[in-house]
């Protein structure tokens, strides 16, 4: 897979306003953490977006990453909208997080409605799993 890099004074794709350099960027780069749950959403976003594997295996808790991951090619993701979330926050050991990524291929534009659940270990956030939502 190859990865679509963004400039560091691009807009971050997370949908933040920030500045890559600033938002994901040095998550992606491992220069720091996610400090929410959140955070930790929107950079794994940004991961498919770019194609970041990598990344995305990385903050994937080892109990439910899958062995291997492949990003369709065909795949354009074009907005993440955060809908809800409980928890999460810099003290909190689990989180949740409600989503719509919206995205496009060669089959038209696709929502993917999720409730993401998310865990704090050793003061690093991983995706645990979700739940999809119609």
């Amino acid at each position: 897979m190859t990865t679509h890099a963004l400039a560091d004074e691009a807009r971050c794709a997370c949908g933040s306003g920030d500045e890559y350099g600033s938002c994901c960027g040095p998550l992606h780069a491992g220069r720091r953490a996610a400090a929410t749950a959140v955070q930790l959403m929107r950079s794994r976003y940004t991961a498919f977006v770019v194609g970041d594997v990598g990344y995305l295996r990385r903050t994937w808790h080892p109990r439910t990453r899958p062995g291997a991951l492949e990003l369709g090619s065909a795949i354009r993701w074009l907005r993440l909208d955060i809908l809800d979330t409980v928890a999460g926050g810099p003290f909190d050991n689990r989180g949740e997080v409600e989503f719509r990524a919206i995205h496009r291929d060669g089959d038209g534009r696709h929502v993917l409605h999720e409730r993401s659940r998310f865990v704090r270990e050793n003061r690093r956030w991983s995706y645990v799993d979700g739940d999809i939502r119609s």
